[in-house]
């Protein structure tokens, strides 16, 4: 299965959109995330990733009303990622009605507690994210802002010997430029850890780029701005989604 799975940024309780994860670029996409969110579950969207990036920057979750809001007024199952990084926060975002976290920065910072969150919770419940530039692949953390020292196949290969199941990778210097994904860096871990369920992250222009990803053997993609800007509709959505639906 192949999911394509909205990302809806979130600052000060708004859905925003950031160029290359710099918060100078900060744009205002709707003071509504639930009406947003909405409009995706009615594309026949099971799936959206929410990014409290207050929380990411913070180093704890803020926008719990967002999260809460969407999962009582949406079917949709609420992937929640920012600032994720006590046992305290997890139960917290599992109570408002996410069902699965996705953590970066306590992964890097914390290796041995993130490997047991995915005992204690389960590796259906926790997710990594990975993201980096490739011109070092070194982890990048705390929303983009800190750069850390460690490579990213190192990364991935200490947690996917422990269990891990899901990743979602991005190349951030792709993310909301709208220049097409690294299909090259995803065809690499694909190669290296073939078991991976990997979602793609940042560059998405069209669904030609969903088809291609799936192609690939990716398990999913997170998209933002080609949906927000008009390069990538409603229907298309709608008609992508069916197919991936479609029995074989």
């Amino acid at each position: 299965m192949f999911e394509i799975i909205p990302s809806i940024w979130i600052i000060n309780g708004k859905c925003v959109r950031l160029k290359k994860g710099d918060f100078t670029t900060e744009q205002v996409i709707s003071d509504n995330p639930l009406e947003i969110a909405q409009e995706f579950e009615n594309c026949g969207i099971e799936r959206i990733h929410l990014v409290d990036l207050d929380g990411a920057r913070r180093g704890s979750p803020k926008n719990y009303h967002i999260l809460h809001t969407i999962s009582a007024y949406t079917s949709l199952i609420v992937d929640f990622t920012g600032g994720v990084g006590t046992d305290g926060d997890i139960i917290k975002v599992f109570e408002h009605g996410a069902k699965t976290i996705t953590a970066a920065t306590v992964a890097a910072n914390s290796p041995e507690k993130f490997s047991q969150w995915l005992i204690s919770y389960g590796r259906e419940k926790i997710n990594m994210a990975a993201d980096t530039d490739p011109k070092d692949h070194l982890i990048k953390i705390k929303g983009w802002q800190k750069n850390t020292d460690i490579h990213l196949y190192d990364q991935i290969s200490y947690f996917y010997d422990r269990g891990l199941k899901y990743l979602k990778c991005s190349d951030i210097t792709r993310e909301g430029v709208m220049e097409g994904p690294n299909f090259k860096l995803y065809e690499e871990i694909i190669a290296r850890f073939p078991n991976l369920h990997l979602v793609a992250s940042g560059g998405v222009r069209n669904v030609d780029d969903f088809k291609r990803l799936k192609e690939l053997g990716l398990r999913g993609v997170v998209f933002g701005k080609a949906y927000y800007s008009g390069n990538i509709t409603a229907e298309e959505l709608k008609t992508f989604v069916a197919s991936c639906k479609a029995p074989i």
